[in-house]
């Protein structure tokens, strides 16, 4: 947010890419952990996926942007982050995780 602001009424465009990329990481990461050759740690899953995942990820931040933009007096805008992040974030977990099934399954061949 620091780097790449976003006008009090305007789309918070950093944390939407930040919850994108960290959505797709989880795509990866949860079939890695899920699909992989070896059984993962029982404690990886919450560590990587729920600690540092839920860390870099930024879905507080996401309802806070979107309680200021209707504060603001922009509902429309607040309406648009809102679903356009959960469909961007959806997305990017299913591309990712499709991508890293099908490079799994290359590599078994």
């Amino acid at each position: 947010s620091l780097r790449w602001p976003a006008a009090p009424d305007g789309f918070p465009w950093a944390t939407f890419w930040v919850n994108v990329a960290g959505c797709a990481v989880i795509g990866v990461f949860l079939v890695a952990v899920t699909e992989g050759r070896r059984p993962a740690h029982p404690l990886l899953r919450p560590f990587f996926g729920t600690g540092v995942l839920g860390g870099f990820t930024t879905f507080s931040t996401y309802a806070v942007d979107i309680q200021r933009l209707v504060e603001s007096g922009r509902p429309g805008t607040a309406g648009a982050y809102l679903a356009a992040t959960l469909s961007a974030a959806l997305a990017a977990v299913w591309l990712a995780a499709t991508a890293a099934r099908r490079l799994l399954r290359g590599r078994r061949r």
